[in-house]
């Protein structure tokens, strides 16, 4: 019997153990592909198949067959219950989605679920342009394993132009570190990835760079060796790696 599902509501934390109470390790999205691993008291425990994460979640909303063949471009997408007619209901970036009906400037993916075309892009477009994605996320807040418009952390951050592009990268910095190749020369570059302990921020150019930040509590545009300094001074943490973004 088959195991994979895809989830059905726009996101949902991911815990560490079957608990609200529990750390918030990551989220998973609309459309997103995972594995049941067990079960237990309304919780299951799942495994993300574009990396891998194990967690538990608490929704029960999913299915076991989605054809993927749009996906959430913009930061977010308002869910509309008819073309016109909005809902409080939100698709963030990356989101998954199975197209059913197009009506002038809107498609449905569910019944009575709508979303402005302006906010989708095919499955297979690919985004080369990464500040385009990290800049979407400016001034959104940090929030330790998120990774939607409504808060998101630095590894997130790096990670969701990945998921978005269909490619396999890390969840955690730690891991991130790991399979990023290391850069020879140390003049910082465009798209140069800056490693520490437990942070990792992207240069936009040879004197700035982006980070989800927790001590700024948002996702921020800083210069590159003043937040080196300042996370040496603060945290006492040197950069661990360089690494480039390859697409």
């Amino acid at each position: 019997m088959k195991n994979n599902f895809y989830f059905k509501e726009p996101f949902s934390n991911i815990y560490k153990l079957p608990n609200k109470n529990s750390e918030v390790t990551s989220q998973i999205l609309y459309g997103e592909k995972f594995k049941v691993l067990s079960k237990r008291k309304g919780w299951i425990k799942i495994k993300s198949l574009f990396d891998n994460y194990v967690g538990f979640i608490n929704n029960k909303k999913y299915v076991s067959k989605l054809k993927i063949t749009h996906k959430v471009s913009n930061i977010q997408a308002n869910i509309f219950k008819k073309p016109n007619i909005k809902t409080k209901k939100i698709l963030p970036f990356g989101s998954k989605l199975s197209i059913i009906e197009e009506k002038k400037h809107y498609v449905r993916f569910e019944k009575n679920c709508w979303v402005m075309l302006k906010d989708i892009k095919k499955i297979t477009h690919k985004e080369k342009n990464f500040l385009k994605v990290f800049k979407l996320f400016l001034k959104t807040k940090y929030f330790w394993g998120g990774k939607t418009y409504n808060g998101i952390d630095c590894s997130a951050l790096l990670q969701i132009f990945f998921y978005y592009n269909n490619l396999f990268y890390p969840r955690d910095t730690k891991d991130q570190i790991k399979y990023s190749i290391k850069k020879v020369s140390k003049k910082f570059q465009k798209g140069d990835i800056i490693f520490w302990k437990g942070h990792v921020a992207i240069c936009i150019n040879s004197k700035e760079l982006i980070h989800a930040y927790g001590p700024e509590k948002k996702v921020i545009i800083m210069p590159i060796k003043k937040t080196i300094t300042k996370i040496l001074d603060t945290a006492n943490l040197k950069i661990r790696k360089i690494s480039k973004i390859k697409f």
